[in-house]
């Protein structure tokens, strides 16, 4: 089921892909933190999930205030001419790692205890 949510999700993406106008210069910092802030929120329900704390309302919140509060800084730095975008990338790339690590070691164990729970029958 997820496989096909991918393809069709993939799909989706290159359909609107070239048939969406290109974003200007102007506005593609905007875009790119966004984009960034919404992926960090993604790995971290993922990795919520995983540990049995998902809740809802918190990855919603998080998912639009991160973006939000990304692009105003972004905003704010192009308005002082000081690059503070670059600090929320830093930060929300270093968390997207963090949760891609806890997400990675939960399948490396499950895969692990699945591969050593099973007993090897001797013949002599």
């Amino acid at each position: 089921m997820i496989v096909i949510a991918i393809i069709l999700g993939c799909l989706i993406g290159v359909i609107l892909g070239v048939n969406a106008p290109i974003i200007s210069y102007t506005y593609s910092k905007y875009l790119a933190i966004a984009i960034v802030a919404a992926l960090d929120s993604i790995f971290g329900g993922i990795s919520s999930t995983l540990k049995g704390n998902f809740d809802f309302k918190v990855f919603v919140s998080g998912f639009f205030g991160n973006a939000i509060l990304s692009m105003l800084l972004t905003f704010l730095g192009d308005r002082l001419n000081v690059d503070i975008y670059l600090a929320a990338i830093v930060v929300f790339v270093n968390r997207m790692f963090l949760n891609l690590t806890i997400i990675r070691k939960y399948y490396i164990e499950k895969v692990w205890s699945n591969t050593n729970t099973k007993e090897v029958k001797k013949v002599d």
